[in-house]
């Protein structure tokens, strides 16, 4: 029975990386293991081949591969939402029916970089997009790759078709989900996709996050969302900066930061693929002071023990 996106596009979710092997090649273990550890923290969803995930340096091919993995491992037990990222439409199509072949659940398609569309192009490149799948399609506007950003205007005009269900939200703007919600159909949901901001996007209305810190803590995130949504502000608050040294690593650095972070908990090798490349020495040095502030608490598994 379909489940609409609603009832799923909620709470934190991870921006999964794609891990690689000394050769270069997809280390599916590792992805696998990674998938794992966020189902069974309860996560509702995973993202897959999307920023972090270094979706740019994969092939089609690899993509699909990386999302059938992440299907597999799911069994139904959480959706699986792929990126279908590129600033050619026709290969955004592309991506997008591969996803919808592999069984993907939704995918999500990015304000076009580098070209800098106009509106009407940026229009034009989503309803072209969804018009080429049958699966639920969430945006991502994230203004600080792109340059352009996915105008509220525009976003009125897109959701007029209910196959948009959903935006990731990285343009730090706060206040955007209590401005537009009354406009937009009452199953829309809008997730930052910000760590540095997420707190006050989901107080102030979101109705989640599309997270890297996340994938390093996700029952902490969870305990966050929840407090939110309980109204115990203060000690979200709390739980939230006790995270900030960590997302400021991630944000400075991203993915390569991620992958850095999950080698020290012994989750994954820290290899990227060009033009990313692996933190520094004083990079590293500064990850670990930042898991070395919260070890004391014990808020992150594997750290501190």
């Amino acid at each position: 029975m379909f489940t609409p996106p609603s009832a799923w596009f909620t709470g934190f979710i991870p921006d999964m990386p794609t891990p690689f092997e000394a050769a270069g090649t997809i280390d599916l273990k590792a992805f696998a293991a990674l998938c794992e550890r966020q189902i069974a923290a309860g996560v509702p969803a995973l993202v897959v081949c999307e920023t972090a995930g270094e979706a740019p340096t994969l092939s089609p091919a690899e993509q699909e591969l990386v999302i059938r993995t992440a299907v597999d491992v799911a069994r139904g037990r959480v959706r699986i939402i792929a990126g279908a990222m590129s600033n050619a439409t026709s290969h955004a199509i592309e991506l997008a029916r591969r996803a919808e072949a592999a069984a993907a659940d939704a995918v999500m398609t990015v304000v076009p970089a580098y070209n800098k569309p106009m509106q009407e192009g940026m229009l034009a490149h989503f309803r072209a997009i969804a018009g080429a799948t049958g699966l639920p399609v969430i945006l991502h506007d994230i203004p600080s790759r792109t340059l352009r950003p996915l105008a509220d205007e525009t976003l009125l005009r897109l959701v007029e078709s209910r196959q948009f269900v959903g935006l990731r939200d990285a343009s730090c703007d706060i206040t955007r989900p209590m401005r537009m919600g009354r406009l937009l159909p009452a199953g829309f949901r809008f997730l930052s996709g910000d760590d540095v901001t997420a707190f006050g996007y989901i107080a102030d209305g979101g109705d989640g996050a599309i997270s890297e810190i996340s994938n390093i803590a996700p029952d902490l995130c969870r305990t966050i969302f929840s407090q939110i949504r309980q109204g115990r502000l203060q000690s979200a608050r709390y739980l939230h900066k006790r995270l900030i040294p960590l997302i400021a690593c991630l944000v400075k650095d991203s993915p390569a930061a991620l992958k850095n972070a999950l080698s020290v908990l012994g989750l994954m090798s820290p290899a990227t693929r060009l033009p990313i490349v692996p933190l520094d020495a004083a990079a590293q040095r500064e990850m670990v002071r930042a898991f070395a502030a919260i070890a004391d608490e014990e808020l992150i598994d594997g750290v501190g023990a």
